[in-house]
Parts: C-alpha cells; structure tokens; sequence
C-alpha cells in the first residue's frame, strides 16, 4: 500500500471527485460514515459525544459525524471554534445540516468565550478542528483550545489526523508543542508517514485506517518511495510448493551463531529458519555449543568452530544458497577477524545482525566491502553505531535511505512498524506485531526466518518484506496465546506455521 505525501492525498480527493465523478460534499460524507461506523461500534450508547470543530472541511467531517451520531440516538454537541462566516463551503453545507436534529446541540466559541468543560466519565471528545495539511504550528486562541482539550480527562478520537500535527515532517524539536494528544485516531487511507514515527506515538495513539473509496486509478499511478506492508504483498511473493520438490529444491541455509554462554541465539536462530520453509540448515558455532544445539535441534546439521567458546573462522561458503551471521557472535578479535573474512569471500548477500552489526560500527571501513544486496537488521541503537545519529525520526529514515542507497543494501530498522530501506532509496513499514515482541531472543529469530526465506530462492527485497510480515505475524498470534507480558521468543517460533498459513489464505 502506498503512503503518500499530504499534497498527494489532496490530489487524490480532487482526482476521485472528478473521475468518480462524486461531489466534494458526498465524499465528505463517505468519510463521515466511516468515522461513524467505528465509533458505534466502539462507544456504548449512553456516553455524550462533543465534537470540537474548526473551520475547514475537517470541521464538516466532525458536523456530518455529528449528525450521524445524533441520529443514532447518541447525545451530542457540537463545538465550533471560529465564525460560520468563515467556513468552508462543505463545511458550510454542514453546518447548515445540524439544525432541527433531535438531540444534538450547536454552540459556537468566540475567542474570549469560556472553553467547555468535558466530564470524563459522560463525554467523548472528537477532534476535528484542523486534520491534516498543517504547515505551520498552531498558535493563539486554537492552540489555547488545543492544550485545554489536552488537559481534559476525556477519551479523545481525532478525525483523520490529530489537531495540528505535521504530516511530512517533526514536531519533536518542540517542548510544548499544540497537537491534540489522541486515544485514537481515524484516519482516512492511504495513511500518513508521521503515523510510523515513535515520536508521534503521544500525539496519534491507536490509529485505525478507513477506508473512503479513493479512486484506484490515481492510487495506481501516484509515485512513492513509501509503502506499506499488506497481507495482500505477502501473499503476492509468497511461493507455492511443488508436489514434486525435496529438500534440495529449498536451499541451504548457513547461520554463524552464538559463544559461550550466548547458544541460545544460536538456538533460536536455527528452528527459526527450519519453521521458515529452508531445505537445510546448517549451523557454524563454538565447540562448547554442540550438545546444546544437537539436543535442541535436532533438525539442524552443525559446523564446530576450531575455538571453544567463540567462533573464530568461517567454513567453506560454496555449498550455501543464505548466509547469516551475528546473533550471539560477541566481538572478541578472532570473531572480528572471522566476520572481516565472511564479508570479503561471500559471493551472496548476507544477513548481518546483532553483534555482527555491532562489530562493523567499531569498523566502519569494512562496510563498502560488504555483498550488494546484503541485509542489516539493526535495532535503533545499532543503526545510531553504524550509520550516526538523528535529530528526530524523520531525520533518522532520511539518514536510513541514504545509508541503503550508499551501499547498496537492505536495512531493517527493528521496531513498531519496522522500517525497510532498499538499495533504490524506497522504504517499507511494517503492519504486524506488538510490543509484546520487545524480548530478549527475536531479534534472533528474526535472522533465522530471514535466512530461511532467502535460502529458498527469494530476491533480498522479497526476503526482507515477507520475512518482516511473517515474524509480525507470528508474533500477533503468539499474543492472542499469551497476552503481551508473558510472550517470549519461542512463542514467536511456535506460531510461524499459524502465519503463513494465514498469509496462504490471502491467494
């Protein structure tokens, strides 16, 4: 799915309402019912909604939202911040449709007029004073508006994009800044890039995409760089098997893992990529580690190191159709040197994580030797030691690009709606998983789904898109099992086979 630019999205509503054709007022009202048919499904009957409105068209969907709530039979009040002089011509049109309707009440705030008092346990707050489109930070009387909302005990919905909120850019610089801080918002697809940033998490809340019938053919031809991760992408790359294959036909995988007192990366690493569909699985690890991982994974055939506690060298690497290294590895010298000598005989692209990742920040001249097409699958502080650090998270995806393009690889940027960046400058965000997966060992599961994947035949950009969303996956079942707290990285492994199958169910 595309994520496009607020200048986009403008131009999708203008191209759906001249191609569809559909007035601009019913298109405001196909949003309207969308925001509705979510909010009766999530708001019980007895609570007050109080819609706070602005001006312009998000305002007309906050009045139409009214109106359909109100004849729902939900107590409901409108707040207009700013003069019915002023309004724009849908919300005008709206504006004008509030009167006469059974249970709903108007009132409109002048700038010196006493801001409304919300009841946290009777009312339900909709922002719909600005949405998106802002270039400039709210001030005065609206954002005084704004802050009071903030203030209020009162669960708050925004409508399409929290009140004053950038969409193509930060905020994070400022201390204080005016931006409706949302339980949850309604936004209208395609979804906004600021949605995908932690620094917004306070602002945005749960987000929820509805979808209002944008014209597929202005979808079809917007350019983007950035995309996100559908069940429908997944179920595209994802191959069928042949009755006829064997083993062979799977690929071998080849996992350098673990130290002493570290094998358990290197055990998870290992069924992850067994449970990810490669023929076999081979793994290059100390030699104190060989009873673990025989009587751990018995599936997996096992290359002992020369060293008893670390590995230290690499095996022959021409029998191999993935190469992953880096979970559990540690940084001592003879690893360094081991991981130096993998970068320069590897003909295939490899997956680096972990220490591997680590040991490259400390020698940052290797990387331009490192295979095109390689994967790195850093978590936030890793990326910082390799490639330097943000000032905020759009920064941080500008430098991650950057870095894909400079040499040639994929990063997987670990995290809520992990970021892809590609050798072509695109980027992919996630839309599976919870924070329950914030554990110690997925990382390492991660690595071995993502050899098992590319083992098997599948393009690096392919490898890292379904190897990203299966993990996700994985872990969202894991979650309905054990609830977010309890969920380990096993957990992950055992429900790999539930999310292909489920992705199966996509064809």
């Amino acid at each position: 799915m595309k994520i496009l630019t607020v200048d986009k999205i403008r131009e999708a509503d203008l191209y759906t309402i001249r191609n569809e054709p559909i007035a601009d007022i019913d298109l405001m009202e196909r949003a309207a019912n969308a925001c509705f048919s979510w909010l009766i499904e999530h708001i019980p009957n007895h609570k007050k909604i109080r819609i706070c409105c602005g001006t312009g068209n998000n305002g007309g969907d906050g009045m139409a939202v009214a109106r359909l709530m109100a004849t729902q039979g939900y107590s409901t009040e409108v707040f207009l911040f700013g003069s019915p002089e002023v309004l724009s011509p849908t919300c005008r049109i709206n504006f004008g449709r509030l009167s006469g309707i059974p249970g709903l009440t108007c009132k409109i705030i002048s700038e010196d007029e006493q801001l409304p008092v919300f009841h946290p346990d009777e009312d339900i707050i909709i922002d719909a004073l600005f949405g998106s489109g802002l270039n400039r930070p709210v001030t005065g009387t609206l954002a005084k508006v704004i802050r009071h909302i903030n203030d209020q005990s009162s669960i708050t919905i925004a409508i399409d994009v929290p009140s004053g909120l950038f969409c193509d850019e930060t905020v994070a610089g400022s201390k204080d800044p005016a931006i409706i801080r949302a339980d949850s918002t309604l936004t209208f697809s395609p979804p906004k890039l600021a949605f995908f940033f932690p620094e917004n998490d306070r602002f945005v809340g749960d987000w929820h995409l509805l979808d209002i019938g944008i014209h597929p053919g202005y979808l079809e031809k917007a350019e983007t760089s950035t995309h996100l991760i559908t069940p429908q992408d997944c179920a595209r790359i994802l191959k069928r098997r042949n009755k006829y294959s064997h083993k062979g036909t799977f690929g071998h995988a080849c996992l350098l893992c673990g130290s002493k007192g570290k094998m358990g990366a290197a055990v998870l690493a290992a069924k992850a990529c067994l449970r990810s569909g490669a023929g076999l699985v081979t793994v290059h690890i100390p030699r104190s580690g060989i009873v673990i991982l025989q009587t751990a994974v018995p599936e997996a055939m096992l290359l002992q190191d020369e060293d008893e506690d670390i590995i230290s060298g690499i095996p022959d690497l021409s029998s191999y159709s993935s190469i992953a290294a880096g979970p559990g590895i540690g940084m001592a010298d003879s690893t360094m040197r081991a991981l130096k000598h993998l970068i320069q005989n590897s003909t295939l692209p490899v997956i680096l994580d972990a220490d591997a990742l680590n040991i490259l920040g400390e020698n940052k001249t290797w990387i331009p030797f490192v295979p095109k097409g390689s994967i790195f699958t850093p978590h936030p502080k890793e990326f910082e030691r390799l490639a330097g650090k943000s000032k905020d998270d759009f920064d941080r995806n500008r430098i991650q690009r950057e870095f894909s393009v400079k040499y040639g690889i994929y990063v997987i940027l670990k995290g809520a709606h992990t970021a892809i960046t590609t050798p072509g400058g695109e980027c992919y965000f996630n839309s599976t998983g919870n924070p329950g997966m914030a554990t110690g060992g997925s990382g390492d599961v991660l690595t071995g789904i993502l050899a098992g994947i590319m083992a098997q035949g599948y393009s690096s950009l392919e490898t890292c898109l379904l190897g990203v969303y299966i993990h996700g996956l994985a872990g969202d079942f894991a979650e309905e099992e054990t609830g977010q707290e309890a969920l380990i990285a096993s957990d992950i492994i055992r429900h790999l086979g539930n999310a292909f199958l489920s992705i199966y169910g996509e064809f």
